[in-house]
């Protein structure tokens, strides 16, 4: 870590106050970090006022925002015993605080000032303004009006000057006359390369203390600012240009493997400096592949009925918005790419009004942005569909790979499958991410992807849509397709999701995956009955009973239609019903009251304290618990669009706690019990629950059971530190339930399973 050593001067406002640092080696030494939600606080002791960050943004866009190098990392090589006894080099890295002759800020300062104007007159570095009414300004927020301002002095002088380098090569083999296609390659993957730095070297672009490694700009699908931002140095040798470079041949020498597997076991790997790949057949012969680059709603290079698959990875919903993200990329290919192939670079940025995704931004002078946003997200998807309909055989197949914690992301892309004429016909949930510590919960993160099998719909109407309860006098007509009703076919739902939602748990899905993983056969089954009706009418949804909202609602309500979103609710119940009885090892001698089922089935789905709103909301429908009027403020706060759980100390210091004879709900008997615990003893707790009456009630043993399954486990069992904040919170609570189960419950509750996986015995 770094320690600040503020120079105070002679006081506020005199010459000379500046900050040194200093490398340390424990967390105690290191300084207290001096930003907080966007707030700065002043690190010198004869100020240390906090600085509201209004005031940040508008001094950074005045242009008073400056920098300081902290720390230099290096590396350097050591002697090492090997485990025979011998002894052998090898590089380790180090930290060092910065010295005088590290700071070349003036000397940059002074190149670039006398390079920039002609790189500005040979269009060499980004002129674009970085636009307005995007999805995330942040760059503008913090004064970068340009999106070279999105790179250092250091940084913009290193890719400005591969940029002259670029164009003098490129212009020395266009000297020599038409470039070959071989050439052209050449120059593309080379400005990718270049691309790649600039990912791994601007202002947004931080080191990763754990893994020590640099973290590239788009880590997290944003332009999230960077209060300490890490940069490359890249001319060192094996990294920077040459680790970009050989990155590139890397990727190249992997698509060659899949072209030519005849040449993947001699190759042994290509060295972008060593030469090319030997391509020649020989006796193999490659398969025929042609590549193209078309919007996917019109393939009018295809035939119809020519295609036998289609592998489709659709963008997700409004999780990344891919065209903004691009165009730091764009402004600089081109510079470089765009000079090879002129004819992909004629637009000033990227092509936004194309992109099928829920772009909020597209349609923010109008009413109702976010509907709007969902339909023309549906209609260009539903578009999509409908080419891939056109160019698929009638034997043909479609594989969906989704994943996406809203519903109405699911509701919009399967609506827009089946109505191009796809039914599903299987799904498979597959592990994608990769987990974090076991025993962060932080983020209520999805980890799988769910890929959807669809097949072209036939079109006669399959002779399921009969609706079954009803006589043949209410038909209208022999041979004709009848109404299918969604109360007829919501337990075929329910009955498809039960059938596999045991396969998935039993595969370790778990926690929110478990919910999208039971999403696919209950798609399935109803994609074969579309389209449906409701034969009771659906509620009017509240927003629409209040006038202030009605204009969100541009379209026609029918409160007779079905739809994918009926039956995600559908697989939620009956997941819901599966996670109870597992957690509460099936026991039916009780059950959990609606507002306690919420809590438990929220942390077992979540696996965080924090969870977005509107899924919050659906598992409250499924529980019959009124968010708003049951749990917030109750159970949760309610932050922007996320739901905070809160422990049993927040709720005591908000008066939320209900009796403590669980009267209301049981998770107040719980939290009673837990603070007891937390603030006293073990034996107060236990007395607590003796004086309210409920220590040998059934529905308080079954709430105890499942809450100690579901709750972060604390560092007492685990040996983990856990960083302080709600999930420490809830993890205290965990202890002293675990402790009081141990000292008072131990025969009626059995110890949670999550602890088996740590270790601690049966007690």
């Amino acid at each position: 870590g770094a320690r600040l050593l503020p120079d105070v001067a002679q006081g506020p406002g005199s010459d000379g106050r500046v900050c040194r640092f200093e490398i340390v080696k424990s967390v105690k030494q290191q300084s207290a970090g001096t930003i907080a939600g966007g707030d700065g606080l002043c690190p010198f002791p004869d100020c240390g006022r906090v600085i509201d960050g209004d005031v940040i943004k508008a001094e950074a866009q005045a242009g008073r925002m400056g920098e300081q190098l902290y720390a230099i990392v290096f590396k350097r090589r050591v002697l090492a015993r090997t485990r025979t006894g011998g002894m052998r080099e090898k590089w380790v890295r180090g930290y060092r605080a910065p010295r005088p002759e590290d700071d070349v800020a003036a000397l940059v300062a002074e190149r670039l000032a006398g390079k920039l104007s002609e790189w500005e007159a040979l269009d060499l570095v980004p002129n674009e303004r970085f636009p307005e009414g995007t999805n995330d300004d942040r760059p503008l927020q913090y004064g970068m009006q340009l999106w070279r301002d999105l790179f250092s002095p250091r940084q913009l002088l290193g890719h400005g000057t591969s940029v002259e380098v670029f164009r003098e090569l490129l212009e020395e083999e266009q000297r020599k006359g038409t470039l070959t296609e071989s050439t052209k390659a050449a120059f593309s993957y080379l400005a990718l390369s270049l691309d790649k730095l600039r990912d791994y070297n601007s202002r947004m672009t931080r080191w990763h203390v754990n893994r020590e490694v640099m973290v590239n700009t788009f880590d997290r699908h944003d332009f999230s600012f960077k209060w300490s931002y890490a940069e490359m140095a890249p001319l060192i040798a094996g990294l920077g240009y040459d680790w970009a470079i050989g990155q590139t041949a890397k990727c190249i020498g992997e698509l060659v493997d899949l072209t030519r597997p005849d040449l993947a076991a001699n190759r042994g790997g290509i060295d972008a400096r060593q030469g090319g790949l030997a391509l020649s057949a020989g006796s193999f012969t490659p398969p025929a592949i042609a590549i193209t680059c078309k919007s996917a709603d019109s393939l009018d290079h295809l035939a119809d009925a020519s295609v036998d698959a289609v592998v489709m990875d659709p963008p997700y919903y409004a999780n990344v918005m891919y065209a903004e993200l691009s165009d730091f990329f764009y402004v600089w290919l081109k510079r470089t790419a765009g000079h090879v192939c002129p004819d992909w670079f004629r637009r000033p940025l990227t092509d936004k009004e194309s992109e099928a995704v829920a772009n909020v931004a597209k349609f923010k002078d109008h009413k109702g942005a976010r509907k709007l946003a969902e339909r023309d997200y549906q209609d260009r998807m539903a578009a999509i569909f409908a080419e891939c309909r056109r160019v698929l055989k009638p034997g043909g197949i479609m594989t969906v790979m989704f994943t996406h914690k809203e519903t109405s992301a699911w509701d919009a892309l399967t609506k827009a499958m089946m109505e191009a004429g796809f039914v599903i016909t299987a799904s498979w949930p597959v592990n994608t991410e990769a987990e974090g510590s076991l025993h962060i919960k932080g983020k209520a993160a999805a980890n799988s992807t769910i890929f959807l099998v669809c097949r072209p719909r036939a079109l006669t109407p399959p002779l399921s849509r009969v609706r079954e309860r009803e006589g043949p006098a209410e038909r209208e007509g022999e041979g004709q397709a009848e109404t299918v009703f969604w109360e007829d076919i919501e337990p075929r739902v329910a009955r498809a999701v039960r059938r596999r939602v045991a396969e998935f748990e039993a595969a370790g899905i778990k926690g929110v995956d478990l919910y999208l993983a039971s999403f696919g056969p209950a798609l399935e089954e109803f994609s074969r009955h579309w389209p449906l009706q409701r034969g009771t009418p659906r509620p009017l949804p509240e927003a629409k009973k209040r006038r202030k909202q009605q204009e969100l609602f541009e379209e026609d309500y029918d409160p007779y239609a079905a739809t994918p979103e009926d039956a995600l609710e559908a697989a939620r119940r009956e997941v819901k019903q599966w996670r109870l009885e597992q957690l509460t090892h099936r026991k039916a001698s009780a059950e959990l009251d609606p507002l306690t089922a919420w809590f438990v089935l929220a942390w077992d789905a979540f696996n965080a304290p924090e969870a977005p709103y509107d899924e919050a909301l659906r598992l409250a429908r499924v529980c019959g618990v009124d968010l708003d009027g049951d749990v917030v403020r109750t159970l949760a706060d309610k932050k922007a669009s996320a739901i905070v759980l809160w422990d049993s100390a927040r709720r005591a210091a908000k008066g939320s706690l209900g009796a403590a004879d669980g009267s209301r709900a049981m998770i107040d008997a719980i939290h009673h019990a837990a603070h007891a615990v937390r603030q006293r003893t073990v034996a107060a707790g236990r007395e607590l629950l003796e004086k309210a009456g409920v220590h040998d009630h059934p529905r308080f043993l079954l709430a105890l059971e499942a809450v100690l399954e579901v709750l972060p486990v604390s560092k007492a069992f685990t040996g983990i530190d856990e960083p302080t904040g709600p999930v420490s919170d809830s993890a205290s609570d965990f202890e002293a339930l675990e402790m009081l189960r141990r000292l008072a419950f131990q025969d009626q509750v059995d110890q949670p399973t999550q602890l088996d996986f740590w270790g601690n015995d049966k007690t």
